[in-house]
This record gives C-alpha cells, sequence and structure tokens, in this order.
C-alpha cells in the first residue's frame, strides 16, 4: 500500500519548517501483515473478484479452532496486523468471535466487505465490536457499481452500510479498483468521499488475478491511470494543505510512487531528492516481504493475487514456518533485494523506490514473473531509459457493451 496522503503531509510539514521529517524510527523487524480469506463463499460474483467466489459452501475452510491456532503462530512470528476478507467475510458464521479472539491477542483487525448484508442490526454488531477499520468496495456510482457487482441494488446497500457504521464512529474506506469500464466515475467518488465524511480512500489497480485476470485486457490504458493519479494527487494535496485528515491510499502498481515524485517536480521540486530518499526507505512492493495472505483452505500465498502459487498450509506447517522457507523459488526471488527483474524494469532509474511492481502481473502475461511489469504507465524517459524499449502490451477497451 502506498500511503500517498502521509509523504504530501510530511511535504506540507517541510515547506512549514524548511526542512524534511526525520522518518521514523524502526523498530524491531515485524512479520508480514496478513490479509485472510476466511471464507470464498460470496453473495456477489463481480466481474473482476481475484477468489473467484459465489453464494454457496466450500469444502475445507479453516475451523474456527484451526483459525485461532494459526493467529497464535501469526502473533508469535510478529505480525501486526489482519485483514479479515473473504469472499464475503460477513457470511462466515463465527466472524465475530475470530475477530473478538484476534482483537484479545493484540492484533489490529481490519474488515474488507462489499457492504451489502450490513443493516441496523449487523451495523451495530460491527461497531460493538471494535475493529479498526472497515473497508468497503465501491467501484462506481449507481449503474457501475451495479453492472461490475452483477446485482441490482448493490450500490444502494452499500452506500447505506455506509452510512450506519459513520453514523456508529466506526473508521471507514472506500475501496475502488480502476478499469477502463469504471474511469470516469472517479471523480463523482471523491466527491461522494468527502459528501459522505468517509476517512478513507483506496485507489487499487487491477491486478490480474481471478476475473481480474479474465478481464485485464480492460485494464485501463496508461493516460487514463496517469489522469487518475493526477485527480487523486490533487485531491489528496488539497485535503492536506486544508488540514483534512481523510487518507488516500493507492495499490496494486508501485510505480505511483515514482510518478508521485514526478508531479512534485512541478510543483515542490526543492523537496523531491528527500522525498525520493524517503520513498526508497519504504522500498515499494511488498508481496512476500510484508504482505502475507492465507486463504480460506489454509494455503499460504505471497499476497492475495498469487492464489494460483501455493507456498505451504497452515494445517501442514506453521506460517512461520512457510514465510521464512526460501526454497520456493518466487518467494526467494521476492523477498532478494533488489528483485533480479528484467526488461524495462532492469534499467529503471525508479527501482529503488517500487522494488520492481507488482510480480504477479508480469507473470500472468508473460510467464516469467521476473518479466517487466506490464502494468507500468511510465515512459521509458520517466524511467530513465536512454533509447526505447519494446513492451509488453495489452490492448485497452474503451467500454463494455452493456
Amino acid at each position: 500500500m502506498f500511503r500517498v496522503s502521509q509523504y504530501l503531509h510530511e511535504l506540507i510539514e517541510a515547506e512549514r519548517t524548511g526542512r524534511y521529517p526525520l522518518p521514523r524510527r524502526q523498530g524491531p523487524p515485524r512479520g508480514p501483515v496478513v490479509i485472510w480469506n476466511l471464507t470464498r463463499r460470496c453473495n456477489l460474483t463481480c466481474k473482476h473478484c481475484y477468489a473467484l467466489s459465489a453464494d454457496h459452501a466450500y469444502p475445507g475452510e479453516l475451523s474456527t479452532q484451526e483459525v485461532f491456532t494459526v493467529m497464535a503462530d501469526l502473533r508469535g512470528h510478529g505480525v501486526p496486523a489482519l485483514i479479515l476478507s473473504g469472499g464475503e467475510p460477513l457470511l462466515r458464521p463465527d466472524l465475530f468471535e475470530i475477530a473478538q479472539h484476534a482483537k484479545a491477542l493484540g492484533f489490529y483487525v481490519a474488515l474488507s466487505t462489499n457492504g451489502t448484508l450490513i443493516d441496523q442490526a449487523m451495523a451495530d454488531r460491527i461497531a460493538n465490536m471494535g475493529f479498526d477499520y472497515v473497508g468497503i468496495s465501491i467501484d462506481g456510482l449507481r449503474e457501475t457499481h451495479d453492472r461490475f457487482r452483477r446485482l441490482e441494488g448493490a450500490f444502494d446497500a452499500s452506500m447505506q452500510a455506509l452510512r450506519l457504521l459513520r453514523q456508529r464512529d466506526v473508521k471507514l474506506g472506500l475501496r475502488y479498483t480502476l478499469t477502463a469500464l469504471n474511469a470516469h466515475d472517479l471523480p463523482h467518488l471523491l466527491m461522494l468521499m468527502q459528501d459522505e465524511g468517509i476517512d478513507k480512500f483506496y485507489f487499487s489497480h487491477l491486478n490480474y488475478a481471478g476475473r481480474g485476470n479474465i478481464h485485464r485486457a480492460k485494464d485501463a490504458h496508461f493516460e487514463a491511470t496517469r489522469h487518475a493519479l493526477d485527480l487523486l494527487f490533487e485531491t489528496a494535496w488539497e485535503a492536506a494543505r486544508h488540514g483534512s485528515t481523510a487518507e488516500f491510499v493507492t495499490g496494486n502498481n508501485d510505480a505511483d510512487a515514482a510518478y508521485l515524485l514526478h508531479w512534485l517536480h512541478g510543483r515542490l521540486p526543492q523537496w523531491e531528492r528527500a522525498l525520493s530518499e524517503r520513498l526508497r526507505a519504504w522500498g515499494g512492493n511488498a508481496s512476500g516481504l510484508h504482505i502475507a495472505n492465507i486463504d480460506n483452505l489454509g494455503d499460504v500465498h505471497p499476497d492475495t493475487m498469487w492464489w494460483h502459487h501455493r507456498l505451504g498450509n497452515v494445517r501442514e506447517r506453521p506460517f512461520s514456518e512457510i514465510w521464512e522457507d526460501l526454497s520456493d523459488p518466487l518467494m526467494a526471488g521476492l523477498k532478494q533485494q533488489p528483485r533480479a527483474v528484467q526488461g524495462r524494469c532492469a534499467g529503471c532509474a525508479h527501482l529503488g523506490l517500487c522494488g520492481g511492481n507488482t510480480r504477479v502481473r508480469a507473470q500472468q502475461v508473460t510467464g516469467n514473473p521476473w518479466a517487466e511489469d506490464p502494468g507500468c504507465y511510465l515512459s521509458d524517459e520517466e524511467i530513465g531509459l536512454s533509447a526505447p524499449q519494446p513492451r509488453v502490451m495489452l490492448t485497452p477497451f474503451a467500454h463494455e457493451p452493456h
């Protein structure tokens, strides 16, 4: 996750004091943030679902006691946070028992939901549970969102959920995935965030996994991506300048860090070097390093987009052993710093910022996880290549037939 607002607030502080804030002192190494798909079952069949979920039971999912056993190992391994996801996690009967146990162990606990199952009673349960954060996915305004979610009324249900939780002072975020089919709604969603008093906006680039892989040819092409990020950065900048606590973050394309530097160059070039050093300390893509995934069956993956690559299973070995095992070539390569990337990525001046970006896109398009990331929207000139390089390209689609 790229925390845009954090860096913009640091720049505002630099302008105020005349010096860029020193980065926070790093504590002892911690385990990864774990995104945990507690169930694959979902009441929706969204077009970009990486889990290919449907509304039926999936055999073999971890039991409550198995989840508790894994949690103890995660805590012992220094895992600071759990993001409870699905499918639709609210369809798991023991969700609140699991969340309560996680809170008792001291985890930061977030809930990722589509929101359509949240009525007054469910909002009360979520608020009383004390989740640290609840993210609800919104793909666009009503027509767009309902088409993506393949359910008429999904937008209204999710918006009602946001309002019910906001009334109960639950920290909330909108989760939005950019594609060529919903880019036109981004300005309206940013306004909706402000009008509804939502705390956070998570802007995700399309990653090629599950139904997102099926629809990868419809990924927003590079100019649309850049326009969207320009708007996001400007919105976040204005919010930060006016002292707003609204938070804007991006995910699934670590080239966003380099693009923020280019954005800064035309506005506050005196801080470009300091921000570059700060971003290098951040390090870019965290798959296999600071982000992990456990799926509903207990399989461990480098992140949620690598469901087709199994590192091990928590029923067979503790997560802590699986995560530190470098006998898997993919895991060894992801943990290697710098990563042995190829193509444009190998010669990129910003490799230290983005960490080679999202390896799953390269693997899904070329079959080689170390090839250049075909989702990088920066030009050869912007990444410091002296001669134009051939690119792995995707076929952009401007729209989808209704």
